[in-house]
């Protein structure tokens, strides 16, 4: 059976190609208005992506079901994981090394990075569960010491 290719590895083949869409979106329509469609077109696929990681959660989603498939991003030490705080409803740590951020920023994509990557982050909580909320306040792609991510389970 194939292995599932690295979550960073498919980033970085998204990647080169929406370097090239970017590009040319800029100098079709301007570059807040590529940014905006980027933007858009990665919280499309997000929302997209985490609905299949949804339909394969043995017994459904939950906070713990969320939990055991975080294993996908940070897979060949891509992130770097300080844990602070879990219980039932609550899942908090901070991201000391992203290695998404290094690779945007080493293809020349460090403007974009953060819609490529870290825009992903609540749009998958969309699509995953509607009770899981992400709040976060700083990134290492926007230049933070360290990602901040905060996990809440509303329970129904």
């Amino acid at each position: 059976m194939a292995q599932p290719i690295p979550i960073i590895e498919r980033r970085r083949i998204e990647a080169e190609l929406l370097k090239e869409v970017y590009e040319t979106l800029i100098e079709r329509v301007g570059r807040e208005e590529a940014k905006s469609i980027i933007t858009e077109s990665v919280r499309r696929s997000s929302i997209t992506q985490a609905a299949a990681f949804a339909a394969q959660a043995p017994g459904g989603t939950s906070l713990q079901s969320f939990i055991d498939i975080q294993s996908n991003w940070t897979a060949e030490n891509a992130l770097e994981i300080q844990p602070l705080h879990r219980d039932e409803t609550h899942y908090d740590f901070n991201v000391t090394r992203c290695r998404y951020a290094e690779m945007y920023k080493k293809m020349g994509l460090g403007e974009i990075g953060g819609l490529l990557s870290c825009n992903r982050d609540g749009s998958f909580c969309e699509g995953y569960d509607p009770n899981l909320k992400m709040t976060r306040t700083q990134t290492i792609m926007e230049g933070a010491s360290h990602c901040d991510f905060r996990y809440h389970y509303e329970k129904a």
